[in-house]
């Protein structure tokens, strides 16, 4: 019931954040139809994450979600394959269209996590711990809030800003925040729960991956990015 609450009162940011916005920009500022289909990509994402709020048996054994995990890529990925969505216009696709400015930004990305992990190390993690961390994060996560989520709030709103070489739209904004919400709100035993600091660091540097996605056209880098940012401290 808490997982249902939860992914409810994320919905229901997202629509009340698409009200305003409609508000604001007047008539035909807002797809409605789309925002919609948004709203209902995040409950399926959510519902295959959980493996249906724990509803469904877990047939892949270990510590972390695989089944999950597992489950909520191939949904995207099956999402992308239908004629509105597109894999290319997804990211999905290893053609770079600008990797100069982007492979800058990755680098300097990776040299920020191998020096935390230099001055942090974790304690000893198992073969499973780093096997999870190297694949599935980046993979599900990048192709879900990075790839048709964010195609879909892109076009459920008009108007854009150019920054950066990319042009910028609510849909980035709404992504990165949604996938801050994903790891920072939560609701037990009926009260809800929200950590600021949790949700700065993962909404914020999804900015990061939002630009790198939309310089390049693809999801490649953003995914080698997220996995090598949650696995660096295993290995030291």
């Amino acid at each position: 019931m808490d997982g249902i609450l939860s992914i409810g009162a994320i919905v229901a940011l997202l629509l009340l954040a698409g009200g305003v916005i409609a508000v604001w920009r007047g008539p035909g500022g807002v797809s409605w139809r789309w925002l919609g289909a948004a709203a209902a990509l995040v409950v399926l994402n959510d519902a295959l994450l959980t493996r249906v709020y724990h509803l469904a048996p877990n047939l892949i054994p270990g510590h972390w979600n695989w089944q999950g995990k597992i489950l909520a890529l191939t949904a995207t990925l099956a999402v992308a394959s239908l004629p509105a969505f597109g894999w290319r216009a997804s990211g999905l696709t290893v053609r770079q269209t600008d990797l100069k400015a982007p492979l800058i930004a990755a680098t300097l990305y990776a040299l920020l996590f191998l020096g935390l992990a230099l001055v942090s190390p974790n304690e000893p993690s198992t073969l499973e711990t780093k096997a999870f961390q190297l694949t599935m994060p980046g993979l599900e996560e990048e192709a879900f809030y990075r790839g048709i989520l964010l195609l879909v709030l892109d076009r459920a709103f008009a108007g854009r800003v150019r920054f950066l070489g990319v042009d910028w739209g609510w849909g980035a904004a709404l992504s990165c925040a949604l996938f801050g919400l994903a790891h920072a709100l939560d609701v037990s035993h009926g009260k809800v729960g929200f950590e600021p600091l949790v949700f700065a660091l993962t909404a914020g540097p999804s900015f990061i991956a939002v630009w790198i996605r939309l310089r390049t056209g693809s999801l490649v880098l953003p995914v080698l990015m997220h996995n090598f940012g949650n696995a660096a401290s295993l290995f030291f």
